[in-house]
């Protein structure tokens, strides 16, 4: 169903991956992209449970919006291990306007179709999602 505030559907595949990371935890992270053609949010990346907080910023282009979703491993003052599902909204500055304003569009409808996500990042730069920024929200 497309999105009335930006037109944008959202495939299946979305849910489906996102459900399999939240309950099996099948993948460390998947990256969504909005294909402009077909006016919908699709998978574009997986990464398996054991790629590395570094492969997943690989896959986020310098100079192109996306949506992410990272299954972050921690563990507690207490040494318990925890996870927290991040939900990343990437938004690069040098990024197009137009991307800019369709991704932010969409942005809260699409996040609302995955449920299970715990926190919220808004990433315009990697300095605003490094690893310190993860471990300081996942508390």
């Amino acid at each position: 169903m497309a999105n009335a505030a930006s037109g944008m559907a959202v495939h299946d595949d979305c849910k489906l991956k996102f459900l399999e990371l939240k309950t099996k935890r099948t993948y460390r992270f998947i990256v969504y992209k909005i294909e402009e053609k077909q006016k919908q949010v699709i998978v574009e990346k997986v990464g398996e449970p054991g790629q590395s907080y570094e492969d997943f910023t690989a896959c986020l282009p310098a100079d192109e919006c996306r949506y992410a979703v990272y299954d972050f491993d921690f563990l507690t003052k207490e040494n318990v291990q925890k996870s927290r599902i991040f939900f990343i909204a990437w938004s690069p500055d040098v990024s197009k306007v137009r991307s800019k304003m369709i991704y932010a569009s969409s942005k809260d409808k699409f996040r609302r179709e995955l449920d299970g996500i715990q926190i919220e990042l808004q990433a315009t730069d990697p300095s605003e999602m490094d690893l310190d920024v993860f471990k300081s929200r996942a508390k």
